[in-house]
């Protein structure tokens, strides 16, 4: 078996390397104490306030488990806390008073992030955040796994002469 080019998800691991380091970086220049990963929760928490890991997870479209490893992150670094929710599965997620003060700058951050994510946009011949969008819709509609699977029954299958 020969590779000669990279494949989709190494191409995808060396961008979000690419992207999350300096943009992690940018956080700690500025002072503060936050990693992109971060970012979602909180957006989560200030629109809704307090509320369940499953809640979050379904509101920025990623898996439960993700959700609670970040959150466990967070919780250690002292960037929120989780309290028993109605039932005794349940943890409800709220932001710490440090956190809700670094707001304005962590807002300021991201408009500084946001900007540079549009000029990196510009330089491409199709805007990166447009692909990805469309990638992850096609990706809705029919799962990678499943094109896959369809992928290897075509090279398995004998060919009809």
């Amino acid at each position: 078996m020969t590779f000669t080019s990279p494949t989709l998800g190494t191409l995808l691991r060396s961008l979000i390397d690419l992207l999350d380091g300096e943009v992690e970086a940018a956080y700690a220049t500025a002072g503060l104490p936050w990693r992109p990963r971060y970012t979602p929760v909180l957006r989560a928490l200030t629109r809704s306030g307090p509320t369940s890991l499953k809640a979050i997870a379904v509101e920025i479209g990623v898996s439960h488990s993700a959700v609670s490893q970040t959150v466990s992150q967070m919780v250690r670094e002292g960037l929120v806390a989780l309290t028993p929710g109605t039932d005794a599965r349940e943890r409800i997620v709220m932001l710490m008073p440090m956190t809700e003060a670094m707001i304005p700058a962590l807002e300021r951050q991201q408009a500084a992030t946001n900007a540079a994510a549009a000029e990196l946009d510009s330089e491409l011949s199709v805007p990166l955040t447009e692909v990805l969008g469309q990638a992850i819709t096609a990706l809705h509609r029919r799962s990678f796994g499943i094109r896959i699977a369809d992928a290897a029954k075509i090279q398995t299958e004998p060919s009809q002469t």
